[in-house]
C-alpha cells in the first residue's frame, strides 16, 4: 500500500451515558470524517454512533467486526480497510479500545504495516479506578482477568498480594460482570484482614459505587456487587 490510511482509537462510554458527558466534544465531531468502522459489537457500535450524532448516517457506513471470536486470517485482511488513504476508526464495547480488548490485533497489524495509529481521549475504567481508591498511583499493575475457577484464582489472589506487599503496588483487576461476587468472596478469604481492596462498580454511571476498605472491614459490611461492571484494586 503506497497511500496508507490511519488507524484511530476512538473511546466509547463505560455505560449507559449520554457520549457528551464523558467523550469530549473534539473526538465526537471527528466520528463525522470516517467511514469504516472496526467494533467489538456492531449493535453496540450503531447505537453509540447513534447517540453521538450520526443518527441518519449510520446507513452509509461500513462496519466490520473484531472481538473474541474473529480468527487472525480475517484480522490480516482488515490490511486492505486502509487502502487508499481510507482511514479507519477502532471503537470498543466500553471504554478505551485495545485495552483489555480484542482490538489490540488491530493495532498490532497496523504497526507491523507502518500505519499511523491515532489514539484519542476518552474514559478508562482502570485508570478512573486507581485515581479514586487511594492506592499506590506511582506503582501498579494491571492483571486483568485471573483464573476463573476458585483454587486456581485463589492460588493467583496469594501471588498477586504477596508481589503487592513485596513492592507496595497497587494490583488491578476485572471480571466478567457474573462472576463478581464469586471473585470478591475469594479476594476476602484468601487475602490477609489488613489487605487494602477497592471495589469500584459502575463507574460514571449516576449509581457509581466506589469504596477502599481492608478486608477485616468488607467482612462486616457485606457488600453484594451484583451484574455491574466492575473493577477490584488490592494493596497488600
Amino acid at each position: 500500500m503506497m497511500n496508507k490510511g490511519k488507524l484511530y482509537l476512538i473511546p466509547s462510554p463505560l455505560g449507559e451515558n449520554d457520549p457528551s458527558e464523558v467523550i469530549p466534544q473534539p473526538v465526537l465531531k471527528s466520528l463525522e470524517g470516517f467511514r469504516t468502522f472496526v467494533v467489538e459489537e456492531v449493535r453496540t457500535a450503531r447505537r453509540y454512533l447513534s447517540k453521538a450524532g450520526l443518527k441518519g448516517k449510520i446507513a452509509y457506513l461500513e462496519f466490520h467486526e473484531l472481538n473474541e471470536h474473529t480468527n487472525a486470517a480475517t484480522v490480516e485482511s482488515y490490511l486492505k480497510l486502509f487502502e487508499e488513504g481510507n482511514d479507519v476508526a477502532l471503537i470498543s464495547e466500553a471504554g478505551l479500545p485495545a485495552v483489555a480488548d480484542p482490538g489490540a490485533q488491530l493495532v498490532a497489524l497496523a504497526h507491523r504495516h507502518g500505519i499511523e495509529v491515532v489514539p484519542a481521549v476518552g474514559p478508562s475504567s482502570l485508570m478512573l479506578a486507581l485515581m479514586a481508591s487511594g492506592m499506590n498511583g506511582q506503582s501498579f499493575a494491571f492483571c486483568g482477568y485471573i483464573p476463573a475457577k476458585s483454587d486456581e484464582r485463589k492460588s493467583r489472589l496469594r501471588l498477586l498480594e504477596k508481589v503487592s506487599g513485596q513492592l507496595r503496588q497497587t494490583q488491578i483487576l476485572i471480571e466478567t460482570p457474573y462472576r463478581n461476587d464469586a471473585l470478591f468472596s475469594d479476594i476476602l478469604s484468601t487475602c490477609a484482614p489488613s489487605t487494602k481492596v477497592c471495589v469500584a462498580a459502575n463507574i460514571t454511571m449516576p449509581d457509581a459505587f466506589i469504596k477502599t476498605k481492608k478486608v477485616s472491614e468488607w467482612k462486616k459490611e457485606g457488600l453484594v456487587i451484583g451484574k455491574r461492571p466492575c473493577v477490584f484494586l488490592i494493596l497488600a
